[in-house]
């Protein structure tokens, strides 16, 4: 089970997240910072509906060679990640410790616990992850950036 809570239950939610999941290993070398950095451009190409309508998030996976591999849009931004999870989990692709997922809004802890669950290396968001994140992400050992624009980024856990 999972939550699209508010996180405000921070302590009690890292406790429950590591009790059930484990830290995701330690990889050699961490993500590709370059395509982290670029993720926004990588993925902007696949945003028909933002295209359009200006009024929805996107999420995705892309590897890192920087291929986009699913990209799904929707309205929430938390749907929007189910979504790309989804597709990774009927494919058989997961978990996704090969590939970043992406997020368009702020990278929330309910973004990084679910990107934990699925097993992505790292999430990279075009805001500012929130404190709540910034730990869990910390306990996964999951790479996190943030303000990804422009080529560049800050990265608040490698």
């Amino acid at each position: 089970a999972t939550s699209s809570a508010c996180g405000v239950c921070g302590s009690e939610a890292i406790e429950e997240l590591a009790a059930r999941l484990s830290p995701l290993p330690e990889r050699p070398c961490p993500f590709p910072p370059d395509v982290l950095a670029r993720a926004p451009e990588l993925v902007r190409p696949h945003q028909k509906l933002f295209a359009s309508t200006g009024g929805v998030h996107a999420a995705a996976a892309i590897d890192a060679s920087g291929t986009v591999r699913v990209v799904r849009e929707d309205i929430g931004r938390h749907n929007a990640v189910d979504k790309v999870v989804g597709r990774l989990l009927l494919d058989g692709a997961l978990p996704a410790s090969t590939l970043a997922l992406f997020v368009s809004g702020r990278a929330s802890f309910e973004m990084v616990q679910k990107a934990w669950a699925a097993g992505f290396a790292a999430v990279v968001s075009v805001s500012a992850p929130s404190s709540l994140a910034v730990e869990v992400a910390g306990a996964a050992n999951l790479t996190l950036a943030g303000f990804a624009r422009d080529g560049a980024m800050n990265v608040y856990v490698d």
